[in-house]
């Protein structure tokens, strides 16, 4: 098991900037860091090996260690709401509970762990339920009968005065089913009499004696209201309808309106009291509510019946681990791809004593401070990275094997993964209540955007999938001797057309699967004016994401319609809460990769790796330069990942999605499996013959064409291809051909 874990607080960088690490040491009271330069990551011992080259910095040496953990588990808590249980009060909200039959989950709580004391209402084996505690020892529960049923809307009321201990309960669903019996109704004295604390508000979470918070609810919670005095359900309804009786307003404490402030981590209350609360570790908004109709699928348009937030016990947004090493970096620093490097004793074969943390060295911001610039740009697929982090579905999900067409290891990052939940899991993982997680921050471990990890959807020999994929391209480069920067996505979509406009040359990594809108606009318009794109992957400009304008570091998928996906979007939730865009493929958008690169997602399969066979296209002199020295009819039947260079997923050429008519098709992969199918979104009755062995359409093309303002794109359709670039030294017909495309890039002759 690994036994040092971190993050930095930033995947970019520049030169002069300072980025702090935050580490969590399992053994040892101090560990040992230094930055490296990462040159290639890949542990294959059939590969050109490990490097990384040390770059002197004030990190170097020896550092204290501490024992971080994640609280995970998102809540409301509002501070300022008076000590409630000092007179009789109501309780009023709708819920969907997602896990009903969990123990001892917190809706709502006004409660001192350390003491014992306030009221806790509470859901416990699907019932709901009051505890309230004097602070003395004495506790007192109260409960409903009726179980509730999980993903169904229930109405609840729960009503107190502390001086009598008299409570009602009323729980009642909004759909009725003949002999569930998940209403019930309690009316009844507690004989314990609760204390009145002067304490947060919390919604679906409990502060703990360690300050932590826990014992957290899974569901939707809507409309949650305090009153004074004692109600029943109607009065409930009645402050929902557009004129408020006056005798009642009067009664209000608060009225969280979740409908409000969407896009934020803001809870506005509504009420007279202005006791505005803040969600923690991101809840999901944007969630259908109570009285959603089915009429309207976009909450921007009506926000009314989107008053719902759904809380999940593992959601995390910010692990906020103290800093462990802080380093400003020298202010000549290159630009490229760096990690820290940390040891917390004797590591072994497999490093679990040993951790790269990742992060890249982008050009200075101010343009003065850049300097002459290379020709040549490389665009980190960061948001890649972050949708995939902690990708922990092989641990979980059944039949993985059986969609790898082999049997699957496991490393000591899977196991903690599997061990440590708490982190959080990728946009391809589920919660634990099955619902699709929608939002992936970067503030926490991502223990795949590493050097020397191994993924199950590398294919057999280096396993390599996303970050370290990529490092065979920065190998590849350095023994090229090309100079280049590097930006990520998160820069892109902060900077835009700009930060691309001085480089005549982008490279993409292997798989530039989520791009936000201000980052396809972007790349689209760098293109058009004459950029010269090399598309060295494939499932590129997949999915539409969305920042968030006020929480750094995140981003929210949307899986709607269809595509290939592990889960699906609840309808009616197909928008996304950061910015209210339609979510989902951008080819649903009539933006299909296509339209960006010529070449678009057809198939994918994670057993083997296949060829190319050059197509006759590759004789037309608008392309012989590419062909400079490569006579070979087969290209890549060799390479580190899958064992060829066209393989995990592929791209190929649709002029219906938008590839320009002037594409021209250089070589196209053949001998396929039937492990490589073909795409879901690609079909619209299910085919007998979806197999890479039977059907023609499953392959990837390599293509070529010329822009009208003078520039090119040149596409592998295969996240394999880099996968191919380093064997033999370099020499042979994948690194060649990629070679020829760069040098022709870098003459500035118009195409």
């Amino acid at each position: 098991m690994l036994k040092i874990v971190g993050y930095p607080d930033r995947y970019s960088v520049a030169p002069g900037e300072t980025i702090a690490f935050k580490l969590s040491v399992e053994e040892g009271a101090s560990f040992d860091a230094r930055i490296v330069r990462v040159v290639n990551g890949d542990c294959n011992p059939e590969g050109p090996g490990l490097e990384f080259r040390h770059v002197p910095t004030d990190a170097d040496g020896r550092h204290a260690a501490l024992v971080q953990r994640v609280d995970a588990g998102s809540y409301m808590i509002a501070e300022g709401v008076p000590p409630l249980a000092e007179k009789p009060f109501t309780f009023c909200a709708f819920i969907w509970p997602t896990l009903p039959t969990r123990p001892d989950q917190t809706l709502a709580a006004q409660w001192d762990s350390a003491t014992q004391s306030g009221f806790r209402i509470v859901i416990a084996g699907g019932r709901t339920g009051i505890v309230v505690g004097d602070g003395k020892g004495g506790i007192s529960t109260a409960f409903v009968d009726g179980v509730m049923i999980p993903r169904r809307w229930y109405h609840l009321v729960i009503s107190l005065d502390p001086a009598s201990g008299d409570v009602t309960i009323a729980q009642r669903p909004f759909i009725a089913y003949a002999k569930t019996q998940d209403a019930g109704v309690f009316s009844g004295r507690l004989d314990v009499r609760p204390a009145a604390l002067a304490a947060p508000f919390l919604l679906a979470g409990t502060v703990e004696k360690d300050g932590s918070v826990d014992r957290h609810y899974d569901g939707k919670i809507d409309s949650p209201t305090l009153l004074a005095g004692q109600h029943g359900p109607e009065d409930h309804l009645r402050l929902l309808q557009a004129h408020m009786p006056q005798e009642l307003a009067t009664s209000v404490v608060a009225r969280w309106d979740f409908s409000r402030g969407i896009d934020t981590a803001a809870a506005t209350d509504v009420g007279p009291s202005l006791l505005h609360g803040r969600l923690e570790q991101l809840p999901t908004r944007g969630m259908k509510g109570w009285n959603w109709t089915g009429e309207e699928h976009a909450w921007p348009r009506k926000p009314e019946q989107y008053g719902a937030v759904h809380f999940h016990h593992d959601d995390v947004y910010d692990a906020a681990w103290k800093t462990s090493v802080e380093v400003r970096l020298p202010d000549d620093m290159p630009s490229g791809a760096y990690a820290l490097h940390a040891v917390c004793g004797d590591s072994d074969e497999t490093a679990t004593r040993e951790a790269y943390i990742a992060f890249f060295v982008r050009p200075p911001r101010a343009k003065a401070a850049r300097g002459k610039r290379p020709k040549v740009l490389l665009l980190a697929p960061t948001m890649s990275y972050l949708a995939y982090a902690n990708h922990g579905e092989h641990i979980t999900a059944r039949g993985a094997e059986r969609q790898m067409g082999r049997l699957l290891t496991f490393g000591h990052a899977d196991l903690y993964m599997y061990d440590h939940a708490e982190l959080g899991g990728s946009l391809y993982d589920t919660h634990a209540d099955g619902s699709g997680v929608n939002y992936s921050s970067r503030l926490r471990p991502n223990l795949n955007f590493s050097p020397r990890y191994h993924s199950w959807l590398g294919g057999p020999g280096s396993a390599l999938y996303q970050y370290n994929a990529d490092t065979h391209l920065f190998a590849w480069l350095d023994r090229k001797g090309v100079d280049y920067d590097v930006v990520t996505d998160e820069d892109l979509h902060e900077d835009g057309y700009e930060l691309l406009a001085e480089y005549p040359i982008v490279l993409t990594g292997t798989h530039p699967e989520y791009h936000s809108t201000a980052m396809w606009d972007a790349m689209k318009a760098w293109v058009d004016r004459g950029g010269r794109l090399m598309y060295l992957g494939a499932n590129g400009w997949y999915w539409r994401i969305a920042f968030n304008k006020s929480l750094p570091g995140v981003i929210e998928v949307r899986r709607a319609e269809d595509g290939t996906r592990t889960w699906e979007q609840e309808p009616g939730e197909y928008h996304h809460s950061f910015t209210g865009e339609y979510g989902g493929l951008w080819r649903r958008l009539g933006r299909a990769p296509n339209v960006m690169c010529g070449i678009g997602f057809i198939a994918q399969g994670f057993d083997m790796s296949s060829y190319y066979r050059r197509a006759p296209d590759a004789d037309n002199p608008r392309v012989g330069f590419i062909f400079k020295d490569v006579p070979d009819e087969i290209i890549g039947n060799f390479g580190l990942v899958g064992g060829g260079a066209a393989g995990i997923e592929l791209d190929c050429i649709s002029l219906p999605l938008g590839s320009p008519p002037n594409i021209l098709r250089l070589a196209s992969s053949d001998g396929h499996s039937s492990m490589m199918m073909l795409t879901n979104e690609e079909f619209s009755i299910v085919l007998p013959n979806l197999g890479g062995d039977q059907n023609e359409r499953v392959h990837a093309d390599l293509t070529f064409y010329e822009t009208p303002a003078g520039g090119a794109v040149f596409g592998t359709g295969s996240i394999a291809w880099c996968g191919s670039l380093l064997p033999n030294g370099g020499d042979n017909n994948v690194s060649r051909i990629t070679w020829n495309v760069l040098e022709r890039f870098l003459d500035e002759t118009p195409f």
